[in-house]
């Protein structure tokens, strides 16, 4: 059975720091590209950030580049997000997905035809 868990999600203030982490169990982890998306209040799930399936490449949204950095660990079977000068805007539900590397991870941003996914860890920003 397959199993994404999230955590290091909490409460900072506007301009702080995070890292999220995801263990993922029950998979061959070098097979699948790893992502995070996440979910605002009110709004829909949008994709963050992918990484292939060697750590090699990694894709970006708009709206996180240049402070979110994606990376995985294939030797733990663990993916990070270190986030950087958080905004009020990043604030949500952040969630671990994983795709098979056959269907492609170039380009991916950690949402869209995902095989698997977590339950999310809160990250809220204050302002």
């Amino acid at each position: 059975q397959v199993q994404l868990v999230e955590s290091g999600g909490g409460s900072v203030q506007a301009g702080g720091s995070l890292r999220l982490s995801c263990a993922a169990f029950g998979l061959t982890y070098s097979r699948y590209c790893m992502g995070w998306s996440r979910q605002a209040p009110g709004k829909e799930r949008m994709g963050v950030a992918g990484i292939n399936s060697d750590g090699v490449e990694a894709n970006y949204a708009d709206s996180v580049k240049g402070r979110f950095t994606i990376s995985r660990d294939n030797t733990k079977n663990t993916l990070y997000l270190q986030m950087n000068s958080l905004k009020p805007e990043d604030t949500g539900m952040y969630y671990c997905a994983a795709r098979i590397n056959w269907r492609g991870c170039r380009g991916w941003s950690g949402y869209d035809g995902m095989d698997y996914t977590g339950k999310g860890t809160l990250v809220t920003i204050s302002s």
